[in-house]
């Protein structure tokens, strides 16, 4: 089974302020602010859904297509991906901007400023999914996740006239999607991934009930945080699954891409609905264990161990068969 990711490829630039910004703001003056503050240190790391969701995948060795958006900066980026299982052949290069990136500063406090800059992201529009499915073979799955609002859609629209199944994901940019745009990403979608939250917004935004949900998608699937994942079809009862337990909380940034990689991957080895959230649960709690979206290992007998604990022998049994 091929399965392409497209989203948001972008790094993180993340810096630490040890003092506080609301120390610095004079209230009558912050129609002027002008501020400018030294940090401690500045940790750059890899990120965008795309890469996360792939890297994962490479981890658990089924070989995913990246599909996005990139600048000329990206080559030490797709060096690494491509070291850790990823095609990255079809990812476009951009002649005139930079990888997006996000830039943050967070204080003392927590509180933080940031910035991001789309760049090469805004170029997803451009790349059309034929030219990928034709590269590789064909295609068994898409999944459209957080990216440039416009390829999003475009994807969308050439999966429907191309038939070929893909999985909508919008996370990051739900918010700014309006009702009309979230109905046409999700029609006919094999799978809808989203948190708790998100799934109110979506039925909030489009005027659709869950009922109504159900029956324009395949599979609706909902992360539901320390409670796990609860999975629903039309007609079905639904699939709960719960997650192992931590061995430490280091940082929660990717938590969610890692599910998906781990889902994902479960369909690729067809071990069914349950199965494949399982492996999402574990491959998410490795990475909340791990300060970074893409610094995690995955250690064949350590992942099984703590699979067979989490899920028990028959679920290992029919795990530990694909996983290399």
């Amino acid at each position: 089974m091929r399965i392409a990711v497209s989203g948001s490829i972008a790094s993180d630039h993340l810096m630490t302020f040890p003092g506080r910004f609301a120390d610095q703001f004079i209230a009558d003056q912050l129609h002027t602010v002008s501020l400018s503050f030294l940090v401690d240190g500045l940790n750059v790391r890899r990120g965008g859904v795309g890469p996360n969701i792939c890297y994962g995948m490479g981890q658990l060795g089924t070989s995913p297509i990246l599909v996005g958006s990139a600048g000329s900066d990206f080559e030490e980026y797709r060096a690494w991906l491509e070291r850790h299982g990823v095609d990255t052949a079809s990812v476009h290069i951009s002649e005139t901007l930079h990888t997006a990136r996000f830039v943050c500063t967070t204080d003392a406090d927590g509180n933080q400023i940031g910035s991001f800059y789309a760049g090469a992201m805004s170029e997803a529009r451009l790349i059309e999914l034929k030219t990928v499915a034709d590269r590789v073979g064909g295609l068994d799955l898409v999944l459209i996740g957080a990216d440039d609002p416009e390829g999003m859609l475009r994807h969308t629209e050439e999966c429907r006239t191309r038939t070929i199944p893909f999985a909508a994901d919008f996370s990051q940019q739900i918010a700014r999607m309006d009702g009309d745009e979230i109905r046409t990403l999700m029609d006919g979608a094999a799978y809808l991934f989203s948190n708790e939250y998100e799934k109110g917004l979506i039925e909030s935004k489009t005027g659709w009930s869950d009922e109504e949900i159900l029956g324009k998608v395949g599979h609706r699937v909902t992360t539901l945080g320390a409670r796990g994942v609860r999975i629903e079809s039309a007609g079905e009862d639904p699939i709960e699954v719960g997650v192992p337990k931590e061995e430490a909380k280091a940082d929660p940034t990717g938590v969610g891409d890692a599910f998906r990689a781990g889902f994902l991957s479960g369909l690729v080895w067809n071990v069914g609905l349950e199965r494949a959230a399982q492996l999402g649960c574990m491959l998410a709690t490795l990475v909340i264990e791990t300060v970074g979206p893409q610094e995690y290992e995955l250690r064949r007998d350590h992942f099984m161990e703590r699979f067979t604990t989490a899920y028990g022998e028959q679920a290992a049994d029919e795990v530990r068969a694909h996983l290399k």
